[in-house]
């Protein structure tokens, strides 16, 4: 009996670990073949950012840069934009260090107001001095912390679903464990690969409930890419340390000069509105705020017209007349 116990012991500290470790590592290689690179690379301060640079067709059209959210990457926002405005303005996507295929780097970058550094040095490398800068939910940190630190750069701000502001309580527990010295790396070579293949498809419904995960999303938004040891470290930090960088950044939401417009879900129950979206609507002066009924926590897949409707607007208010401010309720289209 004794004897049994210990082999079974044997097997779950010693063969479940080099299992997962070998499945992650093989599942790995089929992720990145299945979603590879579609964009070019830039060196900036010690960081390989990956982005997608589209032209329009007038070569003096406005500039969209757009952010993607935790646990993404570029091909998020571009399988959601890219159809209706593709031509109309030149778009830059852009994968936020450490996911995709851009690097983390050797400084701490887990900060929105660090990787809005990047992108606006991104930016300026690729010819771009003014652009309208698109942030979903994580990724409106980094869009709302360009918009404080880079003004003159800042054309136009749209936030959607954004997680701007500091929540009660704290984050997923999974995340506190790849964010544990020593336990987290481990964690993140052998138990998060099989875990999130598990768990995938459940996240997907909830992120988008109550409206269906589009058909294309799992083909095309490559979302599989979060699993990859290296690039769950990454997502996992960034989340983690999100909190007290909001709080950080919350009381300069007010600096925002640029024209700002916030899409919010009414069934969003991934980040609350009366925390992030209302709220950040009365921080930015002029702020335009759309609740869409029977929607989530991705507007842009939602009520992709009224999104791409009014992103359109925003850009090219930029270069004709200024953009009203208006809150409105806005029924899932």
């Amino acid at each position: 009996m004794l004897q049994t116990i210990g082999l079974g012991l044997v097997f779950i500290v010693v063969l479940i670990p080099i299992c997962g470790f070998v499945f992650t590592a093989f599942e790995q290689s089929q992720i990145e073949a299945r979603f590879p690179p579609i964009g070019e690379f830039a060196e900036i301060n010690g960081v390989r950012l990956h982005y997608v640079d589209l032209p329009a067709h007038d070569p003096d059209a406005p500039t969209i840069v757009f952010i993607h959210g935790a646990s993404g990457n570029l091909r998020d926002p571009l399988l959601a934009f890219r159809p209706g405005l593709i031509g109309k303005f030149r778009l830059i996507f852009v994968d936020r260090p450490g996911h995709g295929y851009s690097t983390r780097g050797n400084r701490d970058v887990s900060s929105p107001v660090a990787q809005a550094e990047l992108i606006h040095k991104l930016a300026s490398g690729i010819g771009i001095d003014r652009a309208v800068i698109v942030g979903h939910s994580w990724g409106a940190a980094v869009a709302a912390a360009y918009a404080i630190k880079f003004q003159a750069s800042t054309a136009g701000l749209m936030l959607l679903a954004p997680a701007t502001h500091p929540w009660p309580g704290g984050v997923e527990w999974y995340y506190g464990v790849a964010t544990t010295p020593l336990i987290g790396p481990i964690f993140a070579r052998t138990l998060v690969m099989p875990i999130g293949f598990l768990q995938m498809s459940g996240s997907l419904r909830s992120v988008f409930a109550p409206t269906p995960v589009p058909p294309a999303y799992g083909n095309e938004a490559g979302i599989p890419l979060v699993l990859r040891p290296q690039e769950f470290l990454a997502n996992a930090e960034d989340v983690a340390n999100l909190k007290g960088n909001v709080i950080a950044m919350a009381p300069h939401y007010r600096e925002i000069t640029a024209p700002t417009v916030i899409f919010a879900g009414s069934e969003d129950t991934v980040v609350r509105n009366d925390l992030h979206a209302d709220v950040l609507a009365r921080d930015i002066a002029g702020a335009k705020l759309f609740t869409l009924t029977n929607a989530g926590h991705m507007p842009q897949f939602s009520a992709p017209e009224a999104v791409i409707n009014e992103l359109t607007l925003l850009a090219e208010s930029t270069r004709i007349h200024g953009y009203a401010s208006r809150n409105q309720s806005v029924a899932e289209q």
